[in-house]
């Protein structure tokens, strides 16, 4: 059912679609989507307890109450890391990335719609999430990924039955060539950045947080940023907790990209509300973090207008750092990859941009990538 399940909305120009057309993006402004819904008032901490064990514990404050396909994503553990800075395990998801809180939302919806099949892109973990839930909706997927993706990444993609299709050049080009495909008649277009309902499945991240914190949130959320969806999510569970009444506060959000590759910090620090123009021929740069390694992200001016609201700010992180970060979270029991140690590299050495309670996600397994040369 779709109960509930308004439309589509362009926050741009305030162009509105049917959910069941699957019209991937604006027609107008060729923008991504937003989604008209509002959560059920009324539900409590007290309601939780007994519910099962996923992220689904959170259905009143989805767009989708249910999933016939759920392999058992969310509910991660919270660990602290030092007296002030707690890591959230979500790398222990199912196909070992946070991608599946969104996937899972993308999968079930394209379920109910029945399309021919499904195209996603991605640099690894969001087509492997997309391809691993997919292939339990029973739903043809192919999964379009940049040249030079972890191999490990394209051989799991490949695993759940999904089509992988490699293209040259960088992050842009894979896009640009899933997003041709998606306009072809009866593809449902499982994009992690162009479809509200995986933010509306990244914001469970904060409903757990805020769980288990027992009716709070931390002072700040760290977060990795490339296309923005963690980030995108966390702000949106936060609006709806204040407008629900559940919390006093807002955390402030904390952006996270690596140095070489930072687009979004190098606007906000400049003052900036959207990215400037692209800049024709200028070829991408190399980054260890390559799941945030996003030159012109679809939605830059919703991730700078969050952060600023938030009263956060943007940090960057060079490429020793990273290495050191993976190396000291690997002595401390947690295997994560480069793009998951991305905060703690960030904000492990403090600073009054992260002062007060720090919570961190570690979103992929190290098994993804291998250590850091």
């Amino acid at each position: 059912m779709l109960a509930g399940m308004t439309i589509y909305y362009c926050p741009v120009d305030g162009t509105r679609s049917a959910i069941t057309a699957l019209t991937w993006c604006c027609p107008v402004c060729r923008g991504p989507w937003d989604l008209d819904f509002t959560p059920a008032r009324g539900i409590g901490m007290n309601a939780l307890s007994a519910r099962i064990d996923s992220l689904w514990r959170y259905k009143d404050f989805l767009p989708l109450d249910s999933s016939a396909i759920s392999l058992g994503e969310g509910r991660t553990p919270l660990i602290p890391l030092t007296d002030t800075v707690s890591a959230k395990l979500d790398y222990l998801m199912p196909t070992l990335s946070f991608k599946d809180r969104g996937a899972v939302m993308l999968a079930e919806l394209a379920r109910r719609l029945g399309p021919d099949r499904v195209v996603a892109d991605s640099t690894g973990n969001a087509g492997t999430s997309v391809a691993a839930y997919s292939a339990r909706a029973g739903l043809p997927c192919t999964v379009y990924v940049p040249e030079g993706t972890s191999p490990k990444k394209t051989e799991q993609i490949r695993a759940h039955g999904a089509r992988l299709v490699t293209v040259p050049g960088g992050r842009e080009a894979t896009a640009l060539a899933a997003r041709a495909a998606a306009d072809e008649p009866g593809v449902f277009y499982a994009s992690h950045v162009f479809n509200p309902y995986f933010l509306h499945g990244t914001k469970t991240y904060v409903y757990e947080l805020w769980e288990d914190l027992g009716g709070r949130l931390p002072d700040a959320l760290a977060v990795p940023v490339g296309n923005g969806t963690l980030l995108l999510g966390a702000a949106l569970a936060v609006a709806e907790l204040e407008a629900l009444g559940l919390i006093e506060t807002r955390p402030r959000l904390i952006a996270v990209q690596a140095e070489a590759v930072s687009p979004l910090a190098t606007a906000f620090h400049a003052g900036a509300d959207d990215l400037p123009p692209a800049e024709d021929g200028t070829p991408a740069a190399a980054t260890l973090a390559e799941g945030i390694a996003i030159p012109r992200p679809p939605r830059a001016r919703q991730i700078l207008a969050a952060v600023q609201a938030s009263g956060g700010t943007f940090l960057t992180v060079p490429e020793d750092r990273i290495r050191e970060a993976q190396r000291d979270l690997a002595a401390r029991g947690f295997y994560v990859e480069t793009t998951g140690v991305a905060c703690w590299a960030a904000v492990r050495e403090g600073g009054e941009a992260v002062s007060g309670s720090v919570v961190v996600p570690l979103c992929g397994a190290g098994l993804k990538s291998g250590m850091a040369g």
